[in-house]
């Protein structure tokens, strides 16, 4: 555990070359926090941020797939933690839900060597005691909340890495050893507005339609007036 960091996926990238083995990466302060697509990742004091960092054996596209085995674990965290499974869902494609409102993301990085994947950064961001203010996320976006207000439970972050590093472990085995198939199959059984009609932004359009399924490459799969639309990378509405 580091007591204050310019990110823990920063400092991911700065101890990779010397990895024997997956390591994570705690710490109680971030001063240069990131979120998807270089926005910033407001975290107050109490809250979750983390990183597990190792070098993976997979292809580019197969690593990238862990981001929903880090959604999985995130998942059974907050089960361990609270008793509960029903106010939680996991939002494409890589967002916990409590109560319908944001509680935790993840940040997938890696860096390259040759055609393959010299190291990759899960970063991880929860909401234990706070929460941004809604002014301070992207208009439209599900609204952040955390799980202090919302069922009454406070954990610690050094406690929530106690349920969250065993629970990645285990997907993290299902993962390496079957595959996508479990994990995928598991995903979705969690999954948030799955048959609902939901909106997918790129840098190039909204697409609406109703969310189908995730295909076996990860990609949103939407059903749309147009037909079937599949969709590697976007920010989800509804």
């Amino acid at each position: 555990m580091l007591p204050s960091v310019t990110s823990t996926n920063a400092e991911a990238a700065r101890i990779a070359p010397d990895l024997m083995g997956p390591e994570w990466i705690l710490a109680l302060e971030q001063t240069a926090g990131r979120g998807r697509r270089g926005r910033a990742w407001i975290n107050p004091p109490g809250n979750f941020t983390a990183t597990l960092v190792m070098r993976p054996a997979e292809p580019p596209q197969q690593v990238a797939l862990r981001s929903f085995v880090a959604s999985l674990a995130l998942f059974d965290a907050f089960v361990a933690a609270t008793g509960r499974t029903e106010p939680f869902a996991l939002k494409w494609p890589n967002d916990v839900l409590l109560n319908g409102g944001k509680v935790a993301g993840i940040l997938l990085e890696s860096a390259g060597a040759g055609q393959g994947v010299s190291h990759i950064a899960i970063g991880i961001g929860v909401n234990l005691v706070a929460s941004p203010r809604p002014d301070q996320v992207e208009p439209g976006a599900v609204t952040p909340v955390n799980l202090m207000d919302e069922v009454g439970v406070r954990v610690t972050p050094e406690d929530f890495l106690d349920l969250l590093a065993p629970a990645y472990a285990r997907w993290e085995a299902a993962f390496t050893t079957y595959g996508f198939a479990p994990v995928r199959k598991a995903w979705l059984a969690r999954a948030a507005r799955l048959g609902e009609v939901i909106t997918a932004r790129t840098a190039l359009a909204d697409t609406e339609g109703r969310f189908d399924t995730v295909d076996d490459q990860g990609n949103l799969v939407l059903l749309t007036a147009q037909g079937r639309q599949v969709i590697p990378a976007a920010e989800i509405f509804f």
